[in-house]
C-alpha cells in the first residue's frame, strides 16, 4: 500500500519536471525553403564584367605601391624598377560543378627599368573559389587554390618568359627580364590580392540576409539553408523567409508541400531566376494578418434612416439619422492560390455593420468570403502586389440584433462597398512592395513575372547601381 502511494505521488512531480524541461528546450521552427534563386552562367559573366574595375583598383594599389618593402624581394631598399601601369585585360568566372567557381584574371603591367623603355608584362591568375556558410548563417566566398603565372614580353611578342608559381620557380630566356621581375613582383602577394578582391562580394552576400521592411511594424528576412549548389545550369540557392512583427518572429504554418527549385530551360537569357512558392505568399499575408494590417473601416453611402427602409428594426435602434460604417477583420487566415497564369487571394472576413462615432456599435455581423485576383510585377528589387479584380464574393449572416436578414438583401446593401474598398485597403497596405532576395548594390532589369501552379518565377537581368559603377 505504501509503495503504491509513493508511485502515485511521483507522477505529478514527473509531469511538472517534463513541462519545465519542455520550456527550457522549446521546439525549433521547421527549416524548409519557401523561395530561392538560380544565378545563370550569363549572370556569372555579367558579375565578372562589372568586377573588372574593382579588381584593377585593388591590383594597382598593391602593385604600384613602390614604398612597400614587401613588393621588393631580397631588398629593403626601393627598386630602380617601377611599375608604371596596371590594367586588367580580362576577368572571368566559370562554374566547377559540385565544387565552386574558377576565377581567371589577366593583368597587363608595364615595368620601367632605369633609363630604358618600359617592358610589357602579363600576369595570369587562376583561383578556385568555394562558398561556405559561416556560424552566423551568412554565406562566405573563399579561396581554395591560387595559381599565378607571369610572362615578360619584348616588342617581338614574348621573347622572354617568366613563369612564377607558388614555389616561385623562374624560367627565363633573358637574365635581365628575370632580374627585373624578381625585384618588382612578389608572386605570393598576388594570391593575397585575390583574397582582397573577395571582400566586396562577401559584403554583398551579407546584404542578402538583411532585415527588410514590409510595413512600419512588419519585416522579412531571407536566410540561406545551406551553401549553394553549383552545376552547369548555374548556382542554385534555397532560402527560407522569416517574418517578424514588432521585432518578434512570427511562427507561420508549415507548408504541406515541400518546395524545391524548379528545373529551368537551358536556353534562358536571364542573369538570375528567382522562384517564390505559394507558401511564401500565404505566409506574407498570414504575417500581415497577425499585425492587424487587415483590420479595416469601410465607409458606406447608407445611413440609419435609409437602412431602416430595408431592415425596419434598425429604425428602433436609432432616433437620429447616422452614417452607417462597416468594420471588417479577418476571421481566419488568408490564403494565396497560384495556378498557371493566375494568382488569387482568398479572404475570409467578418464585417460588423453599425453606426456611431467614436462609439461604434454594431447591430449586424456578416461573413464575407472574397476571392481577389492578384497582379504581380517588379519595381527595382521589390515585388509589387496589387488586387486586380474581385473574382468572387459571398455574404452570409453571422449575427444580428435586427432580426433575420436574407443573403440576397445583404449582398444588395453591402456587397458593393466590400468589393470596392477591400482591394483598395489591401493595395494600400502593400503600397511599398515586398523586397525580393537581392544584393544591395544591384537592381533588376528586363523583369518578367510568370505564375505557375504552386510557384512564381521571376527571370531578370542584373544591373550594377550607378552609384557603384
Amino acid at each position: 500500500m505504501g509503495t503504491a502511494n509513493r508511485k502515485g505521488s511521483a507522477v505529478p512531480l514527473l509531469c511538472t519536471m517534463g513541462a519545465l524541461l519542455a520550456l527550457l528546450d522549446p521546439v525549433q521552427p521547421t527549416r524548409a525553403p519557401d523561395c530561392g534563386g538560380i544565378l545563370t552562367p550569363l549572370g556569372l559573366s555579367y558579375l565578372a564584367e562589372v568586377s573588372k574595375p574593382h579588381a584593377e583598383v585593388v591590383l594597382r594599389q598593391d602593385l604600384m605601391a613602390q614604398r612597400a618593402p614587401d613588393l621588393f624581394l631580397g631588398s629593403m631598399e626601393p627598386s630602380r624598377n617601377r611599375i608604371t601601369s596596371v590594367k586588367v585585360a580580362d576577368l572571368w568566372l566559370s562554374v566547377i560543378p559540385e565544387a565552386g567557381l574558377r576565377l581567371g584574371i589577366e593583368v597587363e603591367l608595364r615595368v620601367a627599368p632605369l633609363h630604358t623603355v618600359p617592358m610589357p608584362v602579363r600576369i595570369s591568375i587562376r583561383a578556385d573559389l568555394h562558398v561556405d556558410m559561416g556560424p552566423d548563417g551568412n554565406l562566405q566566398l573563399l579561396t581554395s587554390a591560387c595559381r599565378p603565372t607571369m610572362q615578360a614580353q619584348s616588342t617581338r611578342e614574348a621573347e622572354s618568359w617568366c613563369c612564377l608559381t607558388s614555389s616561385v620557380l623562374l624560367f627565363a630566356s633573358s637574365k635581365s627580364s628575370r632580374s627585373i621581375l624578381d625585384k618588382v613582383v612578389d608572386v605570393d602577394k598576388l594570391c593575397l590580392d585575390v583574397s582582397k578582391l573577395l571582400l566586396f562580394p562577401n559584403e554583398q552576400l551579407m546584404s542578402l540576409t538583411a532585415l527588410f521592411p514590409i510595413t512600419p511594424n512588419c519585416q522579412l528576412q531571407y536566410l540561406p539553408l545551406a551553401a549553394p549548389v553549383f552545376s552547369k545550369q548555374g548556382i542554385a540557392l534555397s532560402l527560407q523567409t522569416t517574418f517578424q512583427v514588432a521585432g518578434a518572429v512570427v511562427p507561420v504554418p508549415v507548408s504541406p508541400v515541400p518546395f524545391s527549385m524548379p528545373e529551368l530551360a537551358s536556353t534562358s537569357t536571364s542573369h538570375l531566376i528567382l522562384a517564390l512558392s505559394e507558401h511564401f505568399y500565404t505566409s506574407l499575408y498570414f504575417t500581415l494578418e497577425r499585425a492587424g494590417a487587415f483590420n479595416m473601416t469601410i465607409p458606406s453611402m447608407l445611413t440609419t434612416a435609409t437602412l431602416a427602409q430595408k431592415i425596419t428594426q434598425v429604425g428602433s435602434l436609432y432616433h437620429e439619422d447616422l452614417p452607417i460604417t462597416l468594420s471588417a477583420a479577418l476571421r481566419s487566415s488568408p490564403r494565396v492560390v497560384l495556378e498557371e497564369g493566375r494568382a488569387a487571394l482568398k479572404l475570409f472576413l467578418t464585417v460588423h455593420i453599425g453606426a456611431g462615432s467614436p462609439d461604434f456599435q454594431s447591430f449586424l455581423s456578416v461573413s464575407a468570403d472574397v476571392t481577389a485576383g492578384l497582379q504581380l510585377s517588379v519595381s527595382d528589387t521589390r515585388m509589387m502586389i496589387s488586387t486586380a479584380v474581385i473574382e468572387d464574393a459571398e455574404l452570409s449572416l453571422a449575427a444580428s440584433n435586427v432580426g433575420l436578414v436574407r443573403a440576397a438583401l445583404l449582398e444588395e446593401l453591402f456587397l458593393a462597398p466590400v468589393c470596392q474598398q477591400v482591394p483598395a485597403w489591401m493595395d494600400d497596405v502593400l503600397r511599398e512592395g515586398v523586397h525580393l532576395p537581392h544584393l544591395s548594390h544591384f537592381t533588376y532589369t528586363d523583369v518578367s513575372v510568370v505564375v505557375h501552379k504552386d510557384y512564381v518565377l521571376v527571370p531578370c537581368k542584373l544591373k550594377l547601381r550607378s552609384t557603384m559603377a
